[in-house]
C-alpha cells in the first residue's frame, strides 16, 4: 500500500547523500518533495501541513546543522514524525477488572467487520483468551451466516440466536450475549454490528443503542484502509456521534495510496490499535507505528518478522538443526529431511514475498519479490518427498538413474533434481561454516565474518624493526641514548606526543567535538 510513499521518500533522501551540510535551500527542497510525497498518497491535507511544519523546524535546529551527516539525521527526523503521526507509541486493548471483556466493532458496511470480528477472535484466542462473537448485524442478507462461518474457521465460539436479513432486535441479542458468555465462561466478547453504505440517524442511533446496552470496555472503529480521505471524515462522524476508543485497519494490504494510515491518527486522535493485511485470517496483527514507519522508510520490519519466527520454530527444533550444522561432521547430519523440514516450517510464516519485505532496503528490489512464485517450495518439496528415506539422508548416492526416477515422480526435468542437490550441498555448507563461527565465507581477515585459523595462515610478513647492533657495549649505549630521549619527550610533550597538560587525565577536546561526547 505505501510502495508509492517509500518510493519518493528513499528517492528525495538519496538526494541528500554526500552532504557535509544542508543548506536553507535543501531543507526547503527536501519538504516540498516530501509534501508532494504525502499528497500524492491521499494524506489529508492538514496532516501533510503539520507534518512538513514539524520536519521543516527540527531540520533548520541543531540537531541537523551540527550533525556529522545531516541527511541521516534529516530521515531521523522523518522517520520520528511519521510515528508521531501514526499514533506514537502502540495501544494494547485495556481489559475489563471482572470478565467479560466486551468489544464493540463499528464502521460502514464494507469496511470488513464480520471477518475483522473473527480476525480478532483467532488472535485474542492465541493470546490465550476464550472469545465469543455475537451476531448483532441483523439488516445486511446473510450477515449471521458469514459470521457462523468465520467463527468457525477461527475455532471460536458464536452467540447467534436470530436468524438475521431483517429479523430480530440487535440491542436485545448485545444485551443476552453477557449473559450467556458469563454462563460459558467465555472472559471476551465480540460485538459485530450493522453498517451503512453511508453516515446516517439509524445508523448511529442503533450503534449508540447498542453501545449503551453492553457497555463496551472497547469501541474499535473498522475502516477501510482503501477509501482515502474519506476515511478521516467517516471517523470524525462516528467519533461525534457514537464515540470509539480506537481504530482497525482494514485491507491494508491493498494497492491504494495508504493516506487512510497516515491521517486518521492525526485527526481524531484515536490511534491504530490493530492491522489487517490479507484475506487469511491469520493476516492481522497489533498496529505498531514505529514499525510501520520503518516500513515506509525502507528500513524493514525486522521485530515483526522476529515474533513470526518465535510463533513458528520452536526453540527445540532449533536447537537440533544448530547442533547438526555445528556437529563434528561439517554439516553432514543436516538432511534433505531437516531441509523439507526448515522449509515448510517458513512457508507457515507466511508468504514469502511478505517476509522479504520486512528486511531493510527490499524496497529497491520490490519488483523481483512481487514476481516470486510461491509454488517453488511445493515444487522443490514434491522433488524430496520422491526420494527415498536412504536418499534424503545420504544425497550424495543420488545418480543419474536415480536422478531420473525421482525426476519422473515429482514431475520436473532430470536436471532440475540435480541442481535442488548440488544447491542444497552448497546451502549446507554455507549454514554449517556459520554455525560453527566462521561467519560469511569469502570474507577472511575478519573476526565472526569468515576466514577461522586456517584462512589466517598466509599474512603479509611483519615489517621489520631497526635492528640492534651485536656489539653488547654499542648495544647498550643505543639503549640508554633512546631511554634519554623518551625522558626529554615526556617533560617536554607527553607520551602520545601532546602537551605535556593534555597527556592523561588533563586532556581537553576542543570545544567544537565535545557536543559530540
Amino acid at each position: 500500500m505505501f510502495d508509492t510513499l517509500s518510493d519518493r521518500l528513499s528517492a528525495t533522501f538519496k538526494n541528500l547523500r554526500g552532504k557535509g551540510r544542508l543548506s536553507e535551500a535543501d531543507i526547503d527542497a527536501t519538504a516540498r518533495e516530501i509534501r508532494i510525497a504525502l499528497l500524492e498518497a491521499d494524506v489529508a491535507l492538514p496532516v501533510v501541513r503539520a507534518f512538513i511544519a514539524n520536519v521543516k523546524e527540527r531540520a533548520r535546529g541543531a540537531e541537523v546543522s551540527q550533525a556529522l551527516n545531516p541527511a541521516q539525521q534529516v530521515v531521523k527526523i522523518v522517520n520520528e514524525e511519521l510515528v508521531s503521526i501514526l499514533g506514537g507509541e502502540t495501544r494494547r486493548l485495556r481489559f475489563a477488572k471482572t470478565a467479560p471483556t466486551v468489544i464493540m466493532l463499528a464502521g460502514l458496511q464494507g469496511a470488513g467487520k464480520t471477518t475483522l470480528a473473527g480476525k480478532l477472535g483467532l488472535w485474542l484466542k492465541g493470546q490465550g483468551h476464550s472469545p465469543l462473537l455475537v451476531a448483532c448485524d441483523l439488516q445486511r442478507p446473510n450477515a449471521v451466516n458469514q459470521l457462523s462461518v468465520v467463527a468457525e474457521r477461527a475455532g471460536v465460539a458464536v452467540y447467534a440466536p436470530e436468524p438475521g436479513n431483517g429479523v430480530g432486535d440487535p440491542v436485545r441479542v448485545a444485551k443476552d450475549s453477557i449473559e450467556f458468555a458469563k454462563a460459558k465462561v467465555h472472559d471476551i466478547v465480540i460485538v459485530d454490528t450493522a453498517g451503512r453504505l453511508g453516515i446516517d440517524q439509524e445508523l448511529m442511533r442503533q450503534a449508540a443503542d447498542i453501545r449503551d446496552a453492553v457497555s463496551p470496555d472497547e469501541i474499535l472503529f473498522v475502516v477501510d484502509a482503501m477509501i482515502g480521505q474519506d476515511a478521516v471524515n467517516t471517523a470524525e462522524a462516528f467519533r461525534d456521534g457514537v464515540g470509539f476508543d480506537g481504530v482497525v485497519l482494514s485491507k491494508l494490504d491493498g494497492d491504494a495510496r495508504g493516506g487512510a494510515a497516515l491521517s486518521i491518527a492525526h485527526v481524531t486522535g484515536k490511534q491504530i490499535m490493530f492491522a489487517s493485511n490479507g484475506e487469511k485470517l491469520e493476516d492481522f496483527d497489533a498496529f505498531h507505528p514505529d514499525r510501520m514507519a520503518s516500513r515506509i522508510l525502507d528500513m524493514g520490519d525486522l521485530l515483526t518478522l522476529i515474533e513470526h519466527a518465535e510463533k513458528t520454530f520452536s526453540q527445540e527444533e532449533a536447537a537440533k538443526m544448530a547442533s547438526k550444522l555445528q556437529s563434528s561432521k561439517g554439516g553432514k547430519d543436516f538432511t534433505l529431511d531437516d531441509f523439507l523440514a526448515q522449509m515448510e516450517q517458513v512457508r507457515k510464516m507466511g508468504s514469502i514475498s511478505k517476509l522479504l519485505g520486512m528486511l531493510p532496503g527490499m524496497g529497491q528490489i520490490k519488483d523481483q519479490i512481487n514476481n516470486i512464485d510461491e509454488r517453488d517450495i511445493d515444487r522443490t518439496a514434491a522433488i524430496i518427498k520422491s526420494m527415498t528415506p536412504k536418499e534424503r539422508a545420504e544425497p550424495t548416492i543420488i545418480n543419474g538413474s536415480r536422478r531420473a526416477r525421482i525426476a519422473k515422480g515429482s514431475g520436473v526435468e532430470v536436471s532440475v533434481v540435480k541442481s535442488l542437490v548440488e544447491r542444497f550441498f552448497e546451502a549446507r555448507k554455507m549454514m554449517s561454516k556459520m554455525a560453527q563461527g566462521g561467519g560469511m565465507p569469502g570474507m577472511p581477515g575478519m573476526p565472526g565474518m569468515g576466514g577461522g585459523p586456517g584462512r589466517q595462515k598466509k599474512q603479509v610478513k611483519q615489517a621489520k624493526g631497526k635492528r640492534k647492533s651485536g656489539n653488547p657495549m654499542k648495544r647498550k649505549a643505543e639503549e640508554q641514548a633512546a631511554a634519554a630521549r623518551r625522558e626529554q619527550a615526556a617533560q617536554n610533550g607527553g607520551a602520545l606526543g601532546l602537551p605535556a597538560a593534555q597527556d592523561g587525565k588533563n586532556f581537553e577536546l576542543p570545544d567544537e567535538f565535545k557536543k559530540f561526547m
